[in-house]
């Protein structure tokens, strides 16, 4: 049995996640991407993780400057993550196209103003991946807000939603969900 790549993209809509965009200074200038191929990867030592396709402007500037921003978009941002997502030549009118407004970290990296989250990471790994690099990066400095994040679900934007069983306990945040290789059915 072959799968399309049509089958494949159509498959991970269905993983619900939540929108950030990746920022990096390059020569003084803010450059980013909206992502939603990023993950925890462990907590000791704190590292993340970030997929970037080869022909995306952002992935070159990572591989130079090996510092970035991540910024988990709030349920408001959603203007920005359209914004930067597209594939224009420089982000020079961030702000008035989309209201992307930043800060910058000691270490010169961009931060956008109203993000629901905030990592500073510094890269210690990048392995490519067929047409994408995993860039593995360290978490050196993280802020936090109150509300709730914008989503992407099956090629849509969406907002979340009340609790599935709201008394049911939460996971303790030291824990982790057990993963499971699900291998094909044999036939």
């Amino acid at each position: 049995m072959s799968v399309t790549p049509a089958e494949f993209r159509k498959a991970l809509g269905c993983f619900a996640t939540g929108v950030t965009v990746i920022t990096v200074d390059h020569e003084g200038e803010v450059h980013g991407m909206t992502a939603n191929a990023f993950t925890s990867v462990s907590l000791d030592p704190m590292l993340v993780l970030v997929c970037v396709d080869h022909r995306a402007r952002t992935h070159a500037h990572l591989h130079a400057r090996k510092r970035f921003g991540v910024n988990v978009l709030a349920e408001n941002q959603r203007a920005i993550s359209e914004y930067y997502a597209l594939a224009s030549q420089t982000h020079q009118d961030a702000e008035r196209e989309a209201g992307a407004q930043f800060d910058r970290t000691a270490h010169g990296t961009p931060v956008l103003h109203g993000a629901l989250a905030y990592l500073e990471c510094r890269l210690r790994t990048a392995e490519d991946a067929g047409d994408h690099t995993i860039f593995i990066a360290e978490v050196e400095d993280v802020v936090v807000r109150e509300g709730d994040p914008l989503l992407f679900f099956r090629g849509k934007y969406r907002a979340i939603g009340a609790a599935a069983d709201s008394s049911s306990p939460a996971l303790p945040s030291n824990s982790t969900i057990e993963r499971h290789n699900l291998a094909r059915p044999k036939r």
